[in-house]
């Protein structure tokens, strides 16, 4: 699904005139023997994307600003890179308002009545439709559960970190510094990209966080929260010897994550007119393009363009009758 994201992407920022994506190349970390990392090399080979394995001396000469201590080995991705997010949804909803259609932001769904056409009502009005495609990420469940559904989603609160450099540009996107994943180091994934939204800042985060309601997403620090910082704070004294060794910035964002970690596209299993798009587990942005030409497939009964199995509602055989 990522080649034709990565053409599409390319198409959008040349519609926009304006840059959405950096190549920055992704540097996979991990011992030897590290079984994701042996999949992620696979699966790279077997779709003929360009990439390079670096040992121990590699790695030491390729990146003198990491600091390598165990061994490791190391996967360059040389299509890694990253989507500016904020801009790419501006890109998106520019596009859209050109094509003739409606952005109506801030306004609340407060009930959804199934049928033909589909009603959907706001605080603020109503509108009707013969289709209607459900992308309320963390909310899903709630707006779902009227329509006697309910899809095994966990909503997780991220903690987003940036730490400063020692000296500035060292771990900047103009300096070629790559993104990160480091695999094995910690029960989740650790991951960072080089300085660019923050001047002088890398972003490095936890690829796992704690369980909240979306609608409190903002309370008090927990003590799992003290504990992710500590695994950071860890990882960057042991590895990135140019950072300050505290963050200097912490945001948060969420994640809806489903048990196996792929995504939910399908229909509501009793309303055929009804799209769902749920789950996509902190990895599905960059995934949109594809994501949106499937929904829309779905959503006008067209021949999906992939195999959807992956993907079904019905994968998730524990559902009880009472959830579906």
């Amino acid at each position: 699904m990522m080649d034709e994201c990565y053409q599409t992407w390319a198409q959008l920022e040349r519609e926009a005139g304006t840059q959405l994506h950096r190549q920055t190349e992704l540097l996979l970390l991990g011992m030897k023997e590290n079984p994701e990392l042996k999949t992620i090399q696979a699966t790279l080979s077997r779709q003929g994307i360009e990439h390079e394995c670096l040992s121990s001396a590699d790695l030491k000469q390729r990146f003198p600003n990491i600091r390598f201590t165990g061994g490791e080995v190391g996967l360059l991705d040389k299509t890694g890179g990253v989507l500016y997010a904020d801009k790419a949804l501006r890109a998106l909803q520019h596009v859209i308002r050109q094509l003739g259609g409606t952005v109506c932001d801030g306004e609340k769904v407060v009930e959804i009545t199934p049928g033909l056409p589909v009603t959907v009502k706001t605080a603020l009005r109503s509108y009707q439709a013969n289709t209607l495609v459900i992308t309320a990420g963390p909310w899903t469940n709630r707006v779902l559960r009227p329509l006697g559904i309910e899809l095994p989603l966990q909503t997780l609160r991220i903690n987003v970190y940036y730490w400063r450099e020692k000296v500035s540009g060292s771990y900047s996107v103009s300096q070629a510094f790559p993104c990160i994943l480091s695999l094995g180091q910690a029960p989740h994934h650790i991951y960072g990209l080089p300085a660019s939204e923050y001047p002088g800042l890398m972003k490095i985060g936890y690829h796992h966080g704690d369980s909240v309601d979306p609608e409190e997403r903002d309370c008090p620090t927990t003590s799992s929260d003290i504990q992710d910082v500590q695994i950071l704070c860890h990882f960057v004294r042991e590895h990135m010897p140019g950072l300050q060794p505290e963050p200097d910035i912490m945001e948060r964002c969420m994640y809806t994550n489903t048990p196996d970690k792929h995504f939910i596209l399908d229909c509501h299993p009793k309303y055929g007119n009804i799209v769902i798009g749920a789950g996509f587990s902190g990895h599905g942005f960059k995934l949109a393009p594809v994501v949106g030409k499937i929904l829309y497939e779905l959503s006008m009964k067209l021949p999906p363009s992939y195999d959807l199995a992956p993907f079904r509602i019905s994968r998730f055989s524990t559902l009880s009758k009472a959830h579906l």
